[in-house]
């Protein structure tokens, strides 16, 4: 662990902790609870939903979270944890751990310093356990969306000021996959590919400004209407910069304190909410792309690819990618804009084949929420995802003489989400990985005219807020 880093995470708490008996001297602690109790809702300061409304005095016994909270500050702990096995298939059987500390503190200038509009965001990462997907599936999605080099690390690090109506600049260290190809309905899915698709994580340099890393960046929002709303975003595209071959990204930026802009990454979105009734849509569109002005290799012909006549190496100058989103409720539950009920998604997205392993990628599911009778906050949530890989990189295959040649992969999940009390889920899921890895050979097991066995994974997540 740095100990520059954990000072100043030391150093941010504590600091909120130091300003809260004096804030509180002005709305004493049992003043705020009586408040909340008397109006049926818990202090001020909780996130939604909470386990901190399960404990006692709110999880708040000296009162500085609400003290904190009414003078703009507030801050919350969440821990995701996965145990996840593959029974069957991939490299190897087993079984992995691997877990998510995040820490966040949200400031609201305007209440605290009177900066009209501004805010202030920092969060903290503390990753643990070790990948079932490099040691034992071997394929381009990760099973768990919080696989990830083990560091204790900041991540995002932002100012945001309001404009004007509708209107705001978020600039700081940012993560393009906290605004950008997201899917509200697909993030119930566990696996890597429905929160920042395959396609984007393989075709920009170590994944790009994405979980865990976050580069300098500026992103822009405005609505000029209720139900659409317009983003861009600048980003650093390499979050990393030189490696040597063989370390895990994560051993280059083990803190998160590099801070890197090298090529810029452009990323712009539209959304459109439309069927609005009681200014509750029942479906979102979105059109979006991205463009990094980076160099890029060959897929046919590599930097060092043997030809008939000679040597070629070909790099294109840019990459890019479009895509397309739809998030759909087909049932909504009765109830003035309930949030509950059955809800579909689709995606795809496309890039160059010239320059990029993955050239093409789709997903869809469905989830069904407070659909489990006797379980109103329970979900069940299924998905598939297609990962297509480009007709360049086949040919590669095929000219270096493969006996298996990468083709697609494809990912199902099936996944439980079973509220214990609010703001703790238990969620038992289970994947089927076929072709890991696109169709690549078996090296690892000496198979090398063979691919990769199809995975079954099975596990399960447990969820925290605080």
């Amino acid at each position: 662990m740095n100990p520059d880093l954990t000072g100043c995470c030391i150093a941010v708490f504590a600091a909120a902790s130091l300003l809260s008996p004096h804030l509180a001297r002005a709305d004493p602690l049992h003043h705020a609870h009586r408040r909340a109790a008397e109006i049926g809702l818990p202090p001020p300061g909780l996130p939604h939903p909470s386990i901190a409304t399960s404990l006692p005095n709110y999880g708040d016994p000296l009162g500085h979270r609400s003290t904190l909270a009414r003078a703009g500050i507030t801050y919350g702990i969440d821990y995701t944890g996965d145990v996840l096995g593959n029974p069957s298939g991939g490299l190897r059987q087993g079984t992995h751990y691997v877990g998510l500390v995040e820490a966040y503190l949200d400031t609201d200038l305007e209440k605290f310093a009177g900066a009209r509009g501004l805010s202030f965001h920092v969060d903290f990462y503390q990753i643990h356990g070790t990948s079932i997907t490099a040691e034992n599936i071997g394929s381009i999605v990760s099973v768990s969306d919080i696989e990830a080099f083990p560091s204790t690390r900041l991540h995002e690090l932002w100012l945001e000021q309001k404009l004007f109506h509708g209107a705001s600049a978020r600039f700081g260290q940012l993560a393009a996959d906290s605004d950008f190809l997201i899917s509200e309905v697909a993030t119930s899915l566990i696996a890597s590919t429905f929160g920042w698709t395959t396609l984007s994580s393989d075709n920009l340099p170590y994944g790009g400004p994405i979980y865990p890393f976050a580069t300098p960046g500026v992103r822009l929002a405005v609505s000029p209407r209720d139900h659409l709303n317009l983003k861009l975003g600048l980003y650093g595209d390499d979050p990393v910069g030189p490696c040597a071959e063989g370390l895990d990204p994560g051993h280059c930026n083990q803190y998160g304190l590099n801070f890197r802009f090298s090529q810029p990454l452009l990323l712009v979105e539209g959304a459109y909410s439309y069927g609005a009734k009681d200014q509750c849509p029942s479906g979102t569109i979105k059109l979006g792309g991205w463009y990094d002005s980076g160099t890029f290799d060959d897929q046919r012909y590599p930097l060092g690819q043997n030809t008939s006549n000679n040597t070629l190496s070909i790099r294109h100058q840019g990459n890019e990618g479009v895509y397309l989103i739809i998030d759909q409720t087909i049932y909504r539950l009765p109830g003035p804009c309930n949030a509950k009920g059955v809800s579909v998604f689709g995606r795809a997205i496309v890039s160059p084949s010239d320059r990029n392993q993955v050239d093409a990628y789709a997903d869809t599911g469905i989830v069904f929420a407070g659909m489990v009778p006797g379980r109103p906050n329970d979900g069940i949530a299924l998905g598939f995802a297609y990962t297509g890989i480009s007709n360049d990189a086949s040919a590669f295959d095929r000219a270096s003489r493969l006996a298996v040649i990468r083709n697609f992969e494809t990912i199902f999940e099936l996944n439980y989400a079973a509220e214990i009390v609010p703001g703790w889920i238990v969620q038992p899921v289970m994947q089927y990985i076929h072709n890991p890895g696109g169709s690549v050979p078996d090296e690892a097991n000496g198979r090398p005219n063979q691919r990769i066995e199809d995975a079954f994974v099975l596990g399960v997540r447990t969820v925290v807020n605080y």
